[in-house]
Formats: structure tokens, sequence, C-alpha cells
């Protein structure tokens, strides 16, 4: 199961985050989940934010940098229009694009499927709490849509996804369910 971290003031603002802790509304939202869900394991992405997410399931989480948001460089905190369109525009149509200093979408994708052939051999329930982009990559990959599709995946703070894997194929189950 994966779900997507709390709500932060880049979310609201429509900025690009940096390692940012959740905003009041995000612990507001947090403080009314009552529909946890029985885990052997808890992975938290190493951002502030996904680990204080990761908190209310239980306090054994596993820091795992495979999950961290991509890293989005010198973007970190600005918003779209203040990227020169080039830029913008490179950022939404070429996946092997990098933000100065930052990650392309090519190295999320690899670096989350990397980590969906190790925790895939995972004995038991494991529960991640990671960034929306990173809960978009697992679902563009598990489908086998192109890299592209990444920008069609809508995950809201807060939502769970569920996927499962048996014999060796994943299965979705859900995505971006609110009913956390």
């Amino acid at each position: 199961m994966l779900v997507s971290h709390a709500r932060t003031a880049a979310m609201r603002t429509g900025r690009f985050p940096g390692d940012e802790p959740l905003d009041d509304a995000g612990h507001r939202d947090l403080a009314a989940v009552t529909d946890l869900p029985r885990v052997d394991c808890i992975l938290s992405g190493p951002e502030i934010r996904s680990i204080s997410t990761a908190s209310i399931f239980g306090s054994d989480i596993s820091v795992e940098p495979a999950l961290a948001d991509i890293d989005y460089g010198r973007w970190s905190g600005l918003e779209m229009t203040d990227l020169p369109d080039a830029d913008a525009m490179a950022w939404l149509s070429d996946p092997a694009f990098v933000p100065p200093g930052g990650e392309s979408l090519d190295s999320l994708f690899s670096r989350v499927e990397t980590w969906l052939s190790t925790v895939g051999s995972m004995p038991g329930r494991t529960l991640a709490v990671t960034s929306p982009a990173v809960v978009r990559a697992v679902v563009v990959l598990l489908l086998g849509a192109p890299i592209r599709s990444f920008w069609r995946v809508d995950v809201s703070p807060l939502t769970r996804t569920s996927v499962s894997r048996r014999g060796g194929a994943w299965t979705i189950g859900s995505v971006a369910e609110k009913s956390i």
C-alpha cells in the first residue's frame, strides 16, 4: 500500500516542493485519520513531510531513499509560472529533461522500478508513505504505460493506492483512494 503524504504549503500554493514540513491543514487532516491499516512494515520517503505522515501508522518506520520525491533542484520553491516557457514545456514533454541541479522523470522511474523489484519480494503487508510523484510513477510503471502518462495520474494528499504482487505479476487494486 502506498500513501501520499499529507498537505504542505507547496502543495497548497502550487510550488515545486523542497524538504518541507506539513502545513496546518496537513496536520489537521492527519489527526482525522481513523482507518489505520494493519501492516507488517512501514517505509517512508526521507522528507520531513513523509516521515511525519508515516508516524501515524506506527513508530517503527524505515526511511527508504528510493521513495524520495523527485529532486526539483533549483526549482524547489518556485511555481511553474516562474520558469522560462521553454523549461516548463521541456519538463512536461521530455522525460529525460533535468531541472537545474535536479532529477529527470526517467531517473525517478528508474529508481522507483528498482525499488518495486525489491519490495515485491518482501514478506507481509508493506505500507510506503511517499510523495504523489512516486505514487504516480508506480501506477504508470505497473500499467506499462509510457512515462509521459505520469502527468495524467492525479494523486491527492493523504490518499491510498493499493498494489499487490502474486506470481511475479503486479496488480493495481486502487489508485488515490481517500479512505484512510
